[in-house]
């Protein structure tokens, strides 16, 4: 399969799933949105399942490379910029009808071992960006010296996965729990001298 008909399938795949959503999908929804035939989608893939494992990681090439790379900026510049673009970046925050199907798929991932692994990836990525600028941040003292960057980026990440998740079950806002975790920031992490100058 060639490059261009592989985006397409999987650019496919992405609008039929927010269409539909993770459990109603068929490859014939996904063969409707890329103007294909459903037999020509078989060919390359043997089932949704197999699709959807590589559309996963179709997700994490771009998850990754819309994350703000932790070179440049002083490390609490790279911090507010990773979170704004997780939790309040329109661009690059997926919309709530992609955000639904993926909590759909979270369901699936306890009996999945292949889309447990994907997701994980997600995860890791993530939390290992946030823990290498919290250390940084350590580092030169722009962050608290006692602060221990894995267990400060494991809260981080916890607080993003549920703000997702509230934003898909209950409507809540991820730019209010962005706040939240920004005054979380300045009261836990922020060296002291340094947060008694931003006041």
């Amino acid at each position: 399969m060639n490059d261009d008909t592989a985006t397409e399938i999987l650019e496919a795949t992405y609008r039929a799933l927010c269409q539909h959503g993770y459990a109603n999908l068929t490859l014939a929804d996904i063969a409707d949105e890329a103007d294909r035939s459903k037999a020509s989608i078989h060919y390359y893939y043997e089932s949704k399942e197999n699709l959807f494992i590589e559309f996963l990681d179709f997700l994490y090439e771009r998850h990754t490379a819309r994350l703000p790379s932790v070179d440049g900026g002083t490390p609490r510049e790279q911090l507010d910029a990773v979170l704004e673009t997780v939790l309040t970046d329109e661009e690059a925050a997926p919309g709530q009808e992609i955000r639904t199907a993926l909590l759909e798929v979270t369901a699936q991932a306890p009996y999945n071992d292949a889309i447990q692994t994907r997701l994980s990836q997600f995860d890791a990525v993530l939390f290992e960006r946030l823990r290498d600028i919290i250390a940084a941040g350590v580092e030169i003292g722009e962050l608290n010296a006692t602060v221990e960057p894995a267990v400060a980026a494991e809260f981080l990440v916890t607080a993003i996965t549920g703000a997702h998740t509230r934003r898909v079950a209950v409507d809540h806002s991820s730019g209010q729990l962005y706040e939240t975790i920004l005054q979380y920031i300045e009261r836990h992490l922020i060296a002291d001298e340094l947060s008694e100058v931003a006041h």
